[in-house]
């Protein structure tokens, strides 16, 4: 199914133009057969369901080990905080792993209360444990050697209860680290995030025309959105988990072989299963995330061009063709997180079965211990504590690798967009006209997309200070690329283009477009008031002067019927206002910006006959004294134009006034007399 897309704005095309007024352009050297639109097609690459993979034409390997270590050093900057969270996290674990050992002290003073009330008062340990081995009952004098107790005395609840404040107080210190270790590691994260944000913001406006070209819309906006907002949340939620898990493996192993090296051993054995089965399972889980956020990509592509589309997709009947693409990206994007979920989601249960197998071996073995006198019931039940702590940060480090998988899968989709190539970087010590007047000069201008096929070869042309030079002919000729090429959002092959006697590409982009003006066929509105959306390129603009440019626009005779006037809302797609209206804002905002050139691109395409004439004549006061460039296809709006070149098939066929053109009885005398003809044949 092709699936309808926005209508592009005008996209470069081949343009040539004579350095004398009456000798025409050498026919540039590309094949007939290759249209234009042909051209433009494939440098933005197949239409429909096919451009939605990614952008690229194949999908670069996961490079997981690069991308982590990328994505970490993100981080260098907040050395500070996570130095903080590191030294946090060490006093919250090891307040956590304290707790078992202090709580197995209360567990023996109960033990030894209970022991020591069965036995007779007047005696002591030492006495009760001989009397007992010599009636022949050796292994519970060898369990009663690891308690110390008191013959006939009770529980000492005083001791008692100091242990389990003293348990209450550690628990509860290391609950307070925590909180602090979680605000610190957040601040830490969100600051990065925050600054990836900006970097991608930054990269999107260093990035040349021609990589928005070949990237849908909704690929770059899931990147720059979708992609970042996953990074944060895995960061997030793994981040500080990941250290206080570390931590306490640390810790708890440290107190196991404190208490029994044996039972620590034994523990131990749990390790490399744990981590064998995490990598095996991690290794098939990583290529499902990174087709899981890569379908995201391109679904939010799919329903971006939809929507915005959506009147097109509704007039063709198109629906059922937008339904089936929508289902079947659908369908992959649910296959894809299916499987990274379910894999990964392996990894819990599997090593959660370890750590129980473990429970119990160390249960056992910790049990024989006791009988045999190695180690008190209080020790072993903290051993027990501690091996279930032992498994958690290991069975919890497991059951992240889903979060930090899909987190780096994202990272590698935004670097990628990072990474892309720039345009051309900005002079180091920029140079600037003396005094802008708008003398501009091509002079032996080359141009091409693809370096084996020459698009533009050895353009000449001079436009003195405010001359309006107009450029006509059938769409797809290649009317707009002169433009382009003058605003530099495509940089030339060869030759140069000089504004005032200054090569451009010494210029900064800032400094050459602040001076030039462009009303485009395809208008651009922004969420904002009607008086915002004019005052666009003149922000210290005042309200009488926004009100003064849309009078000369046409604009205030529409904004004043409307309820709140000049600052009644509208949204970036212009509800509200007709097509018309939404020209004549763009021709205001134009008026207002006062600029030295002026680029007029089917400025009045959408308004009315009268309402052109009207503007017409607004629009040669604002030409007045400067230089212009107007793209028409309505031949009538450029008669004034003191140039007009003619052109065909990526070449300038003609040039020169309407009236020699017209006695020339040529190309352009063709178009004037088709529209004529049609014009004639619509009033009768």
């Amino acid at each position: 199914m092709t699936t309808p897309e926005k209508t592009p704005e005008k996209t470069p095309e081949t343009t040539a133009t004579p350095t004398t007024p009456t000798t025409p352009a050498t026919k540039l050297e590309k094949p007939a057969a290759v249209s234009d639109s042909q051209t433009a097609a494939a440098r933005r690459g197949p239409a429909g369901p096919a451009r939605f993979m990614g952008g690229q034409g194949t999908e670069k390997s996961m490079d997981f080990k690069g991308s982590s270590r990328r994505l970490l050093k993100l981080l260098r900057p907040e050395r500070g905080a996570l130095y903080g969270v590191l030294t946090l996290g060490v006093l919250s674990v090891g307040c956590a792993v304290i707790g078992p050992k202090v709580l197995g002290h209360a567990t023996d003073l109960i033990f030894a209360g209970v022991v020591g009330k069965h036995y007779p008062a007047g005696v002591t340990q030492a006495q009760v444990l001989a009397d007992l081995r010599a009636n022949g009952q050796g292994g519970i004098a060898d369990v009663l050697s690891t308690v110390h107790f008191t013959p006939g005395q009770g529980m000492d609840f005083n001791a008692i209860g100091t242990v389990l404040l003293w348990v209450l107080a550690i628990y509860l210190a290391s609950a307070v680290f925590g909180i602090f270790q979680g605000r610190l590691a957040a601040r830490a994260i969100q600051r990065t995030v925050f600054r990836l944000r900006e970097s991608v913001d930054a990269k999107l406006s260093r990035l040349p025309l021609s990589y928005f070209d070949k990237q849908p819309r909704g690929e770059v906006l899931s990147r720059a959105t979708n992609d970042i907002d996953n990074i944060g949340q895995s960061m997030q939620q793994t981040m500080g988990q990941v250290v206080n898990s570390l931590l306490t493996i640390i810790g708890v192993l440290a107190m196991m072989f404190w208490i029994s090296p044996l039972l620590a051993l034994i523990a131990l054995i749990s390790v490399p299963v744990s981590v064998m089965v995490a990598t095996k399972v991690g290794k098939r889980a990583q290529p499902q995330f990174v087709a899981q956020w890569r379908t995201t990509g391109k679904l939010n592509a799919h329903i971006e061009e939809m929507y915005t589309g959506h009147a097109l997709v509704k007039v063709f009947g198109r629906q059922q063709e937008a339904a089936e693409t929508f289902r079947k990206e659908n369908e992959a994007l649910y296959a894809s997180s299916f499987k990274a979920q379910f894999i990964s989601g392996i990894i819990q249960p599997a090593m959660m079965l370890i750590g129980n197998l473990n429970y119990v071996l160390v249960a056992v073995v910790g049990g024989l211990r006791v009988a045999s006198g190695a180690l008190s019931i209080g020790d072993v039940q903290a051993f027990i504590q501690y091996s279930r702590q032992f498994s958690q940060p290991l069975t919890q480090v497991a059951s992240m690798a889903n979060l930090v998988q899909s987190g780096v899968a994202s990272a590698e989709r935004v670097f990628e967009l990072l990474d892309a190539p720039e345009q051309t970087p900005e002079p180091a010590m920029p140079e600037r006209p003396a005094e802008l007047r708008g003398r501009v000069a091509f002079e032996d201008v080359s141009f091409r997309y693809d370096p084996e096929k020459p698009l533009i070869d050895a353009l000449s042309l001079k436009v003195e200070p405010g001359h309006t030079v107009a450029i006509v002919g059938p769409t797809g000729a290649g009317k707009t690329t002169m433009v382009n090429l003058l605003m530099r959002f495509y940089e030339v092959s060869g030759g140069r283009i000089t504004l005032d006697g200054v090569d451009i590409a010494a210029m900064s982009r800032e400094e050459l477009r602040s001076g030039i003006g462009m009303v485009l066929q395809d208008t651009w509105l922004f969420g904002g008031t009607i008086a915002e959306n004019i005052a666009y390129g003149a922000e210290e603009a005042t309200r009488e002067q926004v009100v003064e440019a849309a009078r000369a626009a046409h604009v205030d005779r529409f904004v004043r019927t409307l309820p709140d006037g000049y600052d009644t809302v509208i949204d970036d797609e212009g509800t509200g206002v007709s097509a018309g209206e939404k020209q004549l804002i763009t021709i205001a905002r134009a008026f207002l910006a006062q600029p030295s050139i002026l680029v007029l691109d089917e400025a009045t395409s959408s308004v009315d006959t009268r309402t052109e004439v009207l503007i017409q004549r607004a629009m040669a006061r604002l030409r007045s004294g400067r230089t212009s460039f107007v793209i028409a296809h309505r031949l009538s709006t450029i008669r004034d134009a003191d140039v007009i070149l003619v052109m065909e098939n990526g070449s300038i066929v003609e040039q020169g006034s309407h009236d020699e053109l017209i006695a020339a009885k040529g190309a352009y005398a063709r178009l004037y007399e088709a529209q004529f003809a049609q014009a004639v044949a619509e009033v009768d």
